[in-house]
């Protein structure tokens, strides 16, 4: 049994937690929150043996933890990952697990040279609808376009415009619509297809925040290109679809796919509804389990050599939007 803890106390925190415990192969040991009284607030559900904590480097120490997941705002992940990968615990940080590649080859230098894992926190390519959406890639030919699309009206940013200074569009925090939104679409595009030949960016940034609240993205490889869309101030009720030669497949919700559609040429329209527990992050939670177990410190499915493909593009993509971080000068 993996003890694991968690940092923050957001609903997605939640949302790993109800993954984790559905494992049946880990177990909550510990929370921490800035406030102590939020850590205990946040326990409540989960049982009375819990260690809660309010310092951060006394967690990391604690003996009888083994993983940790990060839920903090992006510029605390590799900091705080490094604080526990130091401690040779075995750390699963969310999207975007680093403000920019050279704070991720630092974390993946880092998990090589204490023999723990490190893990990007996409929990869409281990879902089963990804895998069954890479089972009907054979049916489409030769790929020519992938569009990727991740639109969703944030429900902070109304806060945001009426002045308020929320974490989720700030500069300060590393976040904004790419790394937040637009890095859903944007794995697939690059487990599938590999490192891009040529990359166009461009994103409105905000005037209060510095972040970027919409933006789209060009790849282009040899033959194909892939078109990404991503905002966090609009929604779009679009499937995102890969269109080959032979066929075309939209997918639901890149970020979450449950329900795949193939389009044949010149053939019937197939529905494929795809099972998926309601605990949805289970997967990824299977998946960080089964590295520890395997005594890698990197995934198969979530490599080094991936996670550092995206952080690539990433940088290379707000370099154009002329979107900098504290963290990029650090």
């Amino acid at each position: 049994m993996i003890r694991y803890a968690v940092i923050g106390t957001s609903p997605i925190t939640k949302a790993f937690i109800a993954g984790a415990e559905a494992t049946g192969k880990m177990h909550l040991q510990a929370i921490y929150s800035r406030y102590l009284q939020k850590a205990k607030d946040f326990s409540l559900p989960y049982g009375q043996d819990l260690h809660l904590y309010d310092d951060l480097e006394a967690m990391a120490k604690d003996p009888t933890i083994d993983a940790v997941y990060i839920a903090s705002p992006n510029a605390y992940h590799a900091p705080q990952g490094k604080l526990f990968l130091t401690q040779g615990k075995h750390v699963l940080a969310e999207k975007a697990c680093a403000s920019n590649k050279k704070e991720l080859e630092e974390l993946l230098a880092l998990a090589k040279e204490k023999n723990v894992v490190f893990m990007e926190a996409m929990k869409t390519l281990s879902m089963p609808g990804y895998v069954k959406m890479k089972e009907l890639l054979g049916r489409l030919g030769p790929i020519r376009k992938y569009i990727g699309n991740y639109c969703q009206y944030s429900s902070r940013y109304d806060r945001h415009k009426a002045g308020e200074r929320v974490n989720t569009f700030q500069r300060d925090f590393s976040n904004g619509s790419l790394l937040d939104i637009g890095i859903y679409p944007l794995y697939p595009a690059l487990d599938l297809f590999g490192p891009p030949q040529f990359i166009k960016a461009q994103g409105t940034l905000l005037k209060e925040g510095g972040v970027d609240g919409s933006g789209s993205l060009l790849l282009q490889y040899e033959g194909l290109e892939v078109v990404i869309t991503h905002s966090k101030i609009s929604d779009s009720h679009m499937p995102s679809e890969i269109q080959g030669e032979l066929g075309t497949l939209l997918i639901d919700r890149i970020g979450s796919p449950k329900v795949l559609t193939l389009y044949p040429r010149g053939g019937e329209r197939e529905e494929y509804p795809v099972e998926t527990c309601d605990a949805d992050m289970v997967y990824e939670a299977l998946e960080f389990v089964a590295t520890i177990e395997s005594a890698r410190s990197f995934s198969s499915l979530y490599s080094d050599t991936l996670m550092l493909r995206v952080h690539s593009v990433l940088d290379e993509a707000r370099r154009q939007m002329g979107l900098i971080y504290p963290a990029d000068t650090r």
